[in-house]
């Protein structure tokens, strides 16, 4: 089965496999908790665990090459994950002690790219990257906050790894510590856990994100709570914009359910910090929820 890929999408609290098609048709997928508290290795058989399942389950050999999304960015030259909010991760070559647990190939991914990747190719943006040779920065806004640049079908690495990273930018100086052990990082400020402790600190109350939201019409924390958000991901966004001029910008995550974030309100925020006066671009919903990630791992694998 040479025309079959395999991506794993790898979570903090759950991972998911997909086996595809040529055309990338889903032919089985199956997800089970990450089990992150066991540490490295237990998260490493536990993706062994996965492919020998899905191994099973098709009934077909598995293809030579596996693509996986991961938290934080694998840096080819040391070898190592660094920065993943899945600390057990970091300082660890995934990729070399999954070749050899899994006797495979493997191709590690961010899984801001593996999102920005599936997105612009099957999702959202495929009209504008795919068929028509556009640039995509695709944007998680989720418990973190990461992203990654499609340019023509070609996902964007860049000379450190770390192309589209803009999570861990200054937004606020002085602000929250991060902990990537900096301070006021754009996740510290618009990540859903940062929004909701923005809320606690007006009220005294824990809520959810997606209360939050559903409250802004009649409580005043809330609002101001949605006010934040759109205010920073404006300043957040509007250098990303001038620097890179994509043609769209997706936006995943929790956070980016919020449908404000599409509103001409936060287009007129933008417009405040961008050079050309004028935001011509769309801001998209992603098409493909949260198997993004796991289609953008199996597509690491197609030119393999």
């Amino acid at each position: 089965m040479s025309d079959a890929y395999l991506g794993i999408d790898l979570g903090g609290t759950k991972m998911e496999a997909v086996l595809t098609d040529s055309m990338m048709r889903p032919l089985l997928r199956r997800r089970i908790p990450t089990e992150a508290e066991g540490g490295y290795e237990h998260i490493a058989g536990r993706i062994a665990g996965l492919v020998s399942m899905m191994s099973k389950e098709s009934g077909v050999p598995l293809p030579r090459v596996i693509g996986i999304g991961t938290p934080g960015r694998y840096e080819p030259v040391s070898g190592r994950i660094r920065n993943s909010n899945t600390l057990s991760l970091n300082g660890r070559d995934l990729k070399c002690d999954l070749e050899k647990l899994l006797g495979r190939d493997v191709v590690i991914e961010n899984d801001a790219n593996c999102f920005a990747l599936a997105e612009s190719m099957l999702g959202a943006g495929r009209e504008i990257v795919r068929e028509r040779g556009g640039t995509a920065f695709g944007m998680i806004l989720g418990t973190g906050v990461g992203g990654g640049i499609v340019c023509g079908g070609r996902m964007l690495h860049g000379a450190h790894g770390i192309a589209g990273e803009w999570g861990h930018n200054e937004l606020l100086p002085d602000g929250e510590p991060c902990y990537c052990g900096k301070r006021g990082c754009v996740e510290t400020v618009i990540s859903g856990p940062a929004l909701e402790r923005y809320y606690c600190s007006l009220t005294g109350s824990s809520r959810t994100l997606r209360e939050i939201a559903g409250m802004a019409d009649r409580d005043e924390a809330a609002e101001a709570t949605l006010g934040r958000l759109t205010v920073q991901f404006s300043r957040a966004l509007g250098p990303v914009l001038n620097i890179l001029d994509p043609d769209c910008c997706i936006i995943g995550g929790g956070v980016g359910a919020i449908g404000r974030l599409y509103s001409q309100e936060t287009v007129a925020l933008i417009e405040r910090y961008l050079f050309s006066a004028r935001l011509m671009i769309p801001l998209l919903k992603p098409q493909l929820g949260d198997s993004a990630g796991v289609f953008g791992a199996a597509l690491l694998t197609v030119k393999h």
